[in-house]
């Protein structure tokens, strides 16, 4: 893959030390012809050791990996690291600044635009310049999510499982020092994730989803904020960072088909009838679809089509045809 793009850094990714500054894209726009979007990022570089890269505001309205990663970045010396450290905790600005899943000025689904493209919208020329620049000789990715405004997720690690079970052990390993209480696996697959992108260039990678509905859970970000430390000191980043002990071991889940997510077959307000946590068994009531607009109507019911645990639930109650509802796991 080329790594030419229009993109330009103020940080020099190979200097030592500790350095912050802008992404440049540049955006020709009404108010500001010659602008530039500025994509934060901070560089912690500290002689031989691995190469990790620490990403949220992948979606803008996803909130506290961007805190979690804003207070590590802040905080984090040179002295600390062995090898280097990248910080992006607003990847897609444009998203991030809206306080929206997409990218305001294109649509553009960063989580969705891997590869990308250098000459193509800005969310796919930000695509672009990760995979070929930020993730070249990378080690390890840390992508960090949340359920953004319309989804809750119990906080849950997404983890790719392969035939080698070397890699699975390692990635096992990586969310144990995460801490994080669940993780949900899925089959190795190539696609337009970061993740995906950060595979194709060696790394290894995982997804954390915590907490959602547009909005900052106090205990998910405490949760993660130790996590990070755990994780940097597990990977060698940080070898002697201080940290705390995880609370307890994850509990693996996985799903396997689309047939474990539940969906509304019509448009109205959504009732949940069940939550996160809950163990639920087929043909269970999951939830009422109520249409306030044809009160003459009855609620029409919702039911689960297989046994399973709940990972995420809907956090929006005005919800249409084909909106997920519910995503449920098994161990």
């Amino acid at each position: 893959m080329t790594s030419h793009s229009p993109i330009t850094s103020e940080v020099d990714l190979d200097a030592e030390g500790r350095h912050a500054g802008y992404l440049r894209l540049p955006h020709s726009v009404h108010r500001s012809a010659y602008g530039f979007i500025p994509i934060p990022i901070v560089s912690i570089r500290n002689g031989d050791g691995p190469r990790v890269v620490l990403m949220a505001g992948n979606h803008g309205d996803e909130y506290e990996g961007q805190i979690a990663l804003a207070m590590l970045a802040s905080t984090l010396e040179a002295a600390d690291v062995r090898g280097q450290v990248i910080i992006l905790p607003a990847a897609n600005t444009p998203a991030v600044r809206a306080g929206t899943r997409t990218s305001p000025i294109d649509g553009g689904n960063l989580n969705r635009s891997f590869p990308g493209d250098p000459s193509g919208p800005p969310t796919s020329v930000i695509a672009h310049y990760l995979e070929s620049v930020i993730f070249e000789g990378i080690d390890y990715l840390l992508d960090l999510h949340s359920g953004g405004t319309s989804l809750l997720y119990l906080p849950t690690a997404l983890v790719r499982v392969e035939d080698d079970e070397h890699a699975n052990a390692v990635r096992r390993a990586l969310v144990a020092a995460l801490g994080i209480p669940y993780a949900l696996t899925f089959r190795s697959v190539d696609g337009p994730y970061a993740t995906s992108a950060a595979a194709r260039r060696g790394g290894i990678a995982i997804t954390v989803e915590l907490g959602g509905g547009a909005q900052v859970d106090r205990l998910h970000l405490h949760l993660i904020e130790a996590g990070l430390r755990r994780y940097l000191r597990h990977v060698g980043a940080c070898p002697h960072i201080d940290t705390k002990p995880a609370a307890s071991a994850p509990r693996f889940l996985q799903v396997d088909d689309d047939a474990q997510y539940v969906y509304a077959r019509s448009a109205g307000v959504f009732e949940p009838v069940a939550d996160l946590g809950d163990t639920v068994d087929a043909g269970q009531l999951a939830a009422r679809i109520h249409r306030p607009e044809q009160p003459w109507l009855p609620a029409e019911p919702v039911c689960f089509e297989h046994r399973g645990f709940i990972v995420c639930r809907r956090a929006l109650a005005r919800t249409e045809i084909g909106d997920c509802l519910f995503q449920i796991a098994h161990d």
